[in-house]
């Protein structure tokens, strides 16, 4: 199936215009199965090959840069973003299970949907647009924190001509400058932890600061 890294990314290419075919949510990759897809919340196996350990460890590899790759080593897990130009964006969550790598690629909307069309409850207008206070996003994994939250800042994007500031782990959304000024900082890339970027987001004169999901307690 894969026996090179150059192999390896095509194929992972290959899946992700499959996906986009198919209007699936997920890209599964894990040792012992065939790749996966997951479409209308069902996981589709594709074919009846079973990844080997080696082939699952090359396709996770493929799409590391050298800082992920050492701290996937270091952690045995690590989460990052992924772009395929002109095709598609995906959240990727890399991991071991029974001492063999395997991932999964969830895809990120390239456009950001507005509170209308998520049919959000009005007031959250009012609520992205709030001076002062903190808004916190609760619920369960899928259920759309990270997309409702991109859209409130891209509402605010187009009503404030103001300084948002987003730390996020990784980078989902792209925003563009609208009538704001749109900094995005991605922990690991730009940033060494949530931590420090936000002591220094203090002193950048941030009228928004949003901090995407945190998973630590």
């Amino acid at each position: 199936m894969v026996d090179d890294h150059e192999k390896a990314t095509q194929y992972l290419y290959e899946l992700a215009l499959k996906l986009l075919e198919l209007g699936g949510s997920d890209i599964f990759i894990t040792a012992g199965s065939p790749p996966a897809l997951k479409v209308n919340q069902s996981v589709r196996r594709l074919g009846d090959q079973k990844l080997r350990p080696q082939q699952a460890m090359l396709l996770v590899r493929s799409i590391m840069n050298d800082r992920q790759v050492r701290e996937f080593d270091q952690h045995r897990e690590v989460n990052f973003s992924l772009n395929f130009p002109d095709v598609a964006r995906f959240r990727v969550s890399a991991f071991t299970q029974r001492g063999s790598a395997g991932m999964v690629l969830r895809l990120i909307q390239q456009r950001i949907p507005t509170i209308k069309e998520l049919h959000l409850p009005p007031i959250l207008q009012d609520v992205a647009m709030t001076q002062r206070g903190l808004v916190i996003f609760l619920g369960g994994t899928g259920c759309g924190k990270t997309t409702s939250m991109a859209a409130m800042v891209d509402y605010r994007n187009d009503q404030c001509q103001e300084h948002i500031i987003t730390i996020e782990d990784p980078i989902e959304f792209f925003h563009r400058h609208k009538q704001c000024l749109v900094d995005q900082r991605e922990v690991g890339t730009d940033t060494e932890s949530y931590e420090v970027a936000l002591k220094n987001t203090l002193r950048q004169a941030p009228n928004v600061i949003l901090i995407g999901e945190v998973r630590d307690r």
